[in-house]
Order: C-alpha cells, then structure tokens, then sequence
C-alpha cells in the first residue's frame, strides 16, 4: 500500500492498539505502566534540574550581592609602638585612586571585629562590618534585600543587622543592641573590654544564614573609635561590574596598592564549593538520565508484548497491501506516543511543584509537624528552586529522544514479521 509516511491511518492503527483491552493480553496496562513511568522520571529530571540551578543562582546571587568580588590586605608591618599591625593607613588615597578604574563599581574601606551583641538575657557571637553610609547604600542585596525593616537612610544613627540576629536577640528597629568587644580600654591594669549600646535603625534579610544572623553593620568612623582603629582600615573591599573577569580586574589593581598586599577575590573564597557544586550537578544529571532511560525500556517490553498480541494482524496488513515501513511505523508511534505524552506530562508535573515548592514544603511541615528545610544547617532560608529554559528543552529532548530510539527497535522485529508465518501460528 502506497502512501506518505505517517498517514493518517497509520494514526489511527497505532492509537487503537494502544487502547487495546485488558482481555487481549494487558497491553493496556502495560501501556500505562510505560506512561507512568517516562512521567515521573521526566518529573525527577525537572525538579532536581530546577533546584541545582536555583542552587547556583542563590549562591552565587548572595556571594556576589552581599560579599566583596575582591579583598585587599596590608601585609604585617611594625606600628611605632613596636606592636604588630596590619591596617590599610592610606585607605583614602588607594580608595580614591582604585574609584578610577572603569570595571569597578565600589570601593569601600572596611573595619571588622568579632564581638558580643546582647539584648537583654540573650546574647550573640556576631561579626561587626565598619563601612561609610555611602557605601553600605551601594551593596545590592544589603540595600535591596529580599525583606528589609526600618530605614537605610538613618544608618548613620545606628547600626543595621540581619534577620537572623534581630530575631534571636528579639530585636526591633528603635530597640538597642549592647555590643561588647573583648579588645577594648587600655588602662594601667591592662585591655578591659568595651561595652556600648547602638540603636538598630535597620533589619536586613539577604537569604543566607550565614550573613543574616552572624553580620552586624556600624558606620565606619564609629566603628575605627570602637575598635581602637582610629588610624586606618582593615581591609578594602571591591565590587566589579564583571565578576567572572575577576582576575584581569586584580592585575590593575595591584599597580595601585602595595606589591605586597594580599588580594583575595569571590573565587579564592567560594570558587571550588561552586566547582564541586557544578561537578555534583553533571553527576546528577547523567543519573537522572540513567533514570529516563530505564523508564523508556519499559515502553520497549510493552512494544514486545503488543507485537507477540497482534502477530495476526500485522499478519492481515501485510497481506492486504501495508508494506514493511508502514507496519514499522504504526507501531512506531505506538511507543513514540507513550513517550510523547509520557514526557510532556511529567514536564507540566515537574513546572508545578517547582512553581509551589514553598507552599508543598510548607504543607509538608504541617504534615510533619518539624521543617523539613533546617536553614541554619543549609544556609538558604528555603530550598531554592529556578526554572530555565534550557533545562525543560534538555529534559524535553532526552525523554523524547530516548523513547524514538528503543521504540524503533521492536517497531522494526514488527516489519519484518513474516505474514504467513505470522498467520499459520494463529
């Protein structure tokens, strides 16, 4: 029988023997068990392809949004008094002279110290960021976070702090925070701590544990007084406009500052836990692709039984004129169907749950009765979950193709059944 490939009764063929009953063999089930099971490992695929790049997109989002691209110290030097010190004392001329470059968007000179804040009976081991109110206002995720309380603008009557330490501390804008620094008052009697009370005039959350409950902003003068730093600053810390160019970006910044001075860039700092994360998802993708596979192989047992079912009838098409391509085809859209929709189903599942993991998870709890997302062991405030593009066509496309390809196999021992034998045996 000649015709153009993929007729529309070869449609028809295929689609009635998918809906084959129960009686002749259990196709039907079988069928069902195929589509079932491309739907949730294509599901699998999506949800852990749109959690390992909302994975990355956190990370690298809040590595880059509230922490330096780059970090320069001095090398240790003897102050005067024969102590040894390691303070930027021309923080203001590296400041000025580094603003020039066209790749950088910041530079702030910082004072650190690691401190007690206590309000109340509660107390906190926090780390305190001593920075000019111009230049806390240019960090991205600190002046945008994803929730803030109070005003940035009255930072310089105050301190700001993360989420995380206000509600351990029971803290509020307006309410104060009693900061204690053990490297306090040099007296006779030797260094006597120096306890002061702040007003918190603004509450920041970024989305990291890490830096919403361990970080503490004061305005810089402020803190080089509280810190006995009164003479320079810590560290210098820079934003670039491109971060992935970081290393160029060093290479004119060291014309600038001291030969010695050691540069420390977003990429020393967390570069290798992003390498091992991007190494994990390649290893997970080719599991779940594992996963994919096994599910298409069950519509190849279905295709096998159905074949062994109607012999007689490929049999009879053979007979009344279908030639070895067509009969190949029908029952190639037979398996090609079940990954079809199979594929696209667990697709739409997968967008789902990704699009309300919050509300799932957080039914989940309920359920539980515990949070099955412990942020101060994950250091994300929840699971971060980001649909792309690429990976709903790459998850499209794997499922799709490996179910055209173990279809064409028993679709073709189908072609090639011989039509008398096929006929002799019924």
């Amino acid at each position: 029988m000649g015709s153009k490939p993929f007729a529309k009764y070869e449609w028809q063929i295929a689609w009635a023997y998918l809906r084959t009953k129960r009686r002749d063999g259990g196709i039907s089930i079988m069928t069902l068990i195929s589509f079932l099971g491309i739907t949730l490992a294509v599901f699998a695929l999506i949800v852990t392809l749109a959690v390992r790049s909302g994975f990355r997109h956190e990370f690298v989002k809040t590595i880059l949004g509230a922490n330096a691209h780059i970090s320069i110290y001095n090398p240790t030097y003897l102050n005067q008094d024969g102590s040894s010190s390691r303070l930027i004392i021309n923080y203001e001329k590296l400041t000025k002279d580094m603003t020039f470059l066209t790749e950088v968007n910041l530079v702030a000179p910082i004072v650190k110290g690691q401190v007690l804040a206590a309000s109340g009976m509660n107390s906190l081991g926090v780390e305190v960021f001593g920075i000019k109110p111009n230049d806390l206002n240019k960090i991205p995720l600190i002046a945008n976070p994803k929730v803030a309380i109070g005003k940035i603008s009255n930072f310089n009557k105050g301190v700001a702090i993360g989420s995380g330490i206000a509600r351990q501390l029971l803290l509020v804008p307006g309410d104060k925070v009693k900061i204690i620094s053990p490297g306090g008052l040099k007296t006779a009697f030797g260094t006597t701590p120096r306890v002061q009370n702040f007003e918190v005039v603004y509450i920041f959350e970024v989305g990291r544990y890490d830096i919403d409950s361990t970080r503490i902003y004061m305005p810089f003068d402020k803190a080089q007084t509280f810190f006995n730093k009164d003479l320079g600053a810590d560290v210098i810390e820079i934003f670039v406009s491109e971060p992935d160019q970081i290393d160029k970006t060093i290479l004119e910044l060291q014309k600038i500052a001291n030969p010695e001075s050691l540069f420390w860039s977003w990429k020393d700092r967390s570069g290798a836990f992003l390498n091992a994360l991007e190494v994990e998802d390649n290893v997970m993708f080719v599991i779940l692709s594992i996963l994919v596979l096994i599910a298409s192989l069950n519509i190849v047992s279905g295709l096998i039984m159905l074949v062994k079912n109607k012999s007689k009838d490929i049999g009879i098409l053979r007979t009344i004129g279908f030639s070895e391509a067509s009969v190949l085809r029908i029952f190639f859209l037979c398996g090609s169907m079940i990954g079809v929709f199979g594929t696209f189903c667990g697709v739409s599942l997968g967008c789902l749950f990704v699009i309300y993991i919050d509300q799932i998870f957080a039914l989940i709890s309920n359920l539980r009765g515990a949070e099955v997302w412990d942020p101060s062991v994950r250091y994300l405030s929840k699971l971060p979950a980001r649909l792309e593009i690429k990976d709903v066509f790459s998850a499209i496309f794997l499922s799709i193709s490996l179910s055209f390809i173990v279809t064409f196999f028993p679709a073709r021992r189908a072609a090639r059944l011989n039509p008398v034998e096929a006929l002799r045996n019924e």
